[in-house]
């Protein structure tokens, strides 16, 4: 044969590597066919009575367990039968012909055993692809055994998912069989939770008497200790009277009957309030609940009404636009019930307004509703127990005190009492179950002052009023707090912040915002708060800023889009995980 002289001619590529992707692939599928006839396997995996024969190089080469095993001077390194006891005989089966192939198929039925031997062998991969199945499939009715099975197996990475979600959907978990088993040590650290979704303490309540009464003869010495991490102050007077004192469990102790007496005197002696220990009074809140911030309506750069809207989520970062309203609506107000948008009242351009709209975010629609009574625009508008509550306003001709209410299972406005001021341009919220109207104008002067409805005598109360004279502001409620943005005093606009502490039942300013703002929209999501837009006293704003009540600090955030100047602001929850 002719020798070959490559190395005489010069070439410019003188080196090339052959990389086979099937190599590997191939020759595992070989082995494993090899060993399902059970040839040139030298090690057998025993558990109970089922044997599994197998290569040790193949094993060691895939799985850390064996691999410890087989290459140190343990004595199973020489022996051909090792006993396995952790893992289910299936699961080591499909683990053995993960070795071999790199697939592994989990159902229902078959993760959790799999996932305990991938942890016994230190499959970590294998442990991680079970952990997000087991996620994929949270629900009310097996979330606290998957915490406590994320827990035993030390995967941090599922316990948080398993956590989070009972965060999230505690009310639920609370009526489930898990639930009503769980000891007593695990209630208790369930009640601590400051990151608990729910609507009121009552719900708290609930849970531990529903677990007490599960089996009541054996448990209802625990009242005492469900009811310690219960927030007692917080609830209705009302209900800690009519429900709570009525408990059978509690009437027969004489500790649980002196912690009711105690959050009675919160209510009743508002100058002892700094008594209690500020977890006890501060509302439970959970940050992983986001919300979809909705910007309706407001003005153009040139001062003209729109019908314009736009919705931001945090998690995405990113505005977009929605189906418009029929009318262009500034000055309006909007409100949020049964995860619908409301677009109140408001100017059009040319005429105040007493229209209604609604918006439902699954159809990408809005709707007619029945007017208000009276024409308003620069409104205040909030929700509170499924009724939409509208006070003062301006109709054209002058500032409004009066106020009315939409029941939407009645489809009927109605007129409440009116406030002791007219107020236009007022800022309207909810804080500690009522609603509160905080300063605003009345055509000549703008106050400082603040209302609260009493809605079980139908009547407005004056309370303690803000530190600066405000119209056009904003105001949101959170962890026990009211805070106010902004705004316009009469002679300079704001950047101010205050924030009212039910505790002390004082006023105090915090950290102000980058910008002065009035007409600014204010939303709370994930536990912070946005200032969307407004008007610096020069020019109608896009930007957003976002505050941090855990910081007392602010961040820039996303700019709208599509509006500028004052908008009114709806948030709408997303769907739980």
């Amino acid at each position: 044969v002719m020798a070959l002289r490559l190395p005489d001619v010069d070439y410019e590529d003188t080196e090339e590597t052959l990389d086979c992707r099937s190599f590997a692939p191939s020759a595992f599928e070989m082995m494993q066919r090899i060993r399902r006839q059970g040839k040139m396997c030298d090690v057998t995996l025993k558990v109970n009575e089922c044997k599994f024969t197998a290569h040790k190089i193949v094993l060691a080469a895939v799985i850390p367990y064996f691999t410890s095993m087989f290459t140190t001077d343990m004595a199973e390194a020489n022996g051909n039968e090792i006993e396995i006891s952790a893992i289910d005989e299936n699961a080591l089966e499909h683990l053995i012909n993960y070795a071999y192939t790199g697939k592994i198929t989990v159902n229902v039925e078959t993760v959790q055993s799999i996932m305990i031997g991938a942890n016994f062998l230190q499959l970590q991969v294998v442990k991680e692809f079970c952990a997000n199945f087991i996620k994929s499939h949270l629900h009310p009715n097996n979330c606290l055994g998957i915490c406590q099975f994320a827990e035993l197996l030390m995967c941090m990475p599922l316990l948080e998912k398993a956590k989070s979600y009972l965060n999230q959907h505690f009310v639920e978990v609370s009526k489930s069989d898990e639930f009503l088993d769980l000891s007593k040590e695990k209630v208790l650290s369930i009640l601590c939770r400051n990151e608990l979704h729910v609507k009121s303490e009552e719900q708290l309540f609930y849970a531990a008497s529903a677990w007490v009464k599960f089996k009541y003869t054996q448990r209802c010495e625990y009242m005492h200790e469900l009811l310690q991490h219960i927030r007692l102050p917080l609830l209705r007077p009302q209900f800690l009277t009519d429900v709570i004192q009525m408990d059978a469990a509690i009437k027969s102790c004489l500790r649980c009957r002196d912690l009711v007496d105690k959050a009675k005197d919160y209510h009743l002696m508002p100058d002892r309030r700094s008594d209690f220990p500020p977890n006890m009074v501060r509302p439970r809140y959970c940050t992983e609940i986001h919300e979809m911030i909705y910007a309706v309506g407001g003005l153009t750069s040139a001062g003209e009404a729109l019908n314009t809207v736009e919705k931001y989520s945090g998690l995405v970062g990113r505005w977009e636009l929605v189906a418009s309203m029929k009318t262009c609506r500034s000055r309006v107000g909007v409100a949020v019930l049964a995860g619908q948008l409301y677009a109140v009242g408001g100017y059009d351009g040319m005429n105040r307004l007493n229209t209604v709209e609604m918006y439902t975010p699954e159809t990408d629609e809005w709707c007619d509703i029945k007017p208000m009574q009276e024409k308003r625009s620069a409104l205040g508008c909030v929700a509170y127990e499924d009724q939409i509550f509208v006070c003062g306003g301006y109709d054209g001709v002058s500032s409004l005190s009066n106020c009315e209410v939409f029941r939407p299972h009645t489809q009927e406005w109605q007129k409440i009492s009116p406030m002791n001021k007219s107020r236009s341009a007022a800022a309207v919220g909810v804080f500690e179950g009522c609603v509160y109207i905080l300063g605003g104008h009345d055509g000549l002067s703008i106050f400082n002052s603040v209302e609260c409805y009493d809605q079980s005598i139908d009547k407005w109360c004056m309370k303690v009023p803000m530190l600066s004279k405000r119209c056009r502001h904003g105001v949101a409620s959170l962890q026990g707090c009211m805070f106010v943005f902004g705004g316009y005093d009469g002679q300079k606009f704001l950047n101010t912040v205050e924030v009212f502490d039910r505790v002390t039942n004082q006023w105090s300013f915090v950290a102000p915002m980058s910008m002065r703002r009035s007409r600014v929209g204010i939303a709370i999501s994930g536990g912070k708060i946005f200032a969307l837009g407004g008007y610096d006293g020069c020019t109608n704003l896009n930007s957003v800023e976002v505050y941090d009540p855990e910081t007392n600090s602010w961040r820039k955030s996303d700019r709208m889009w599509a509006h500028e100047g004052g908008v009114g602001v709806g948030t709408i929850p997303l769907p739980l995980l």
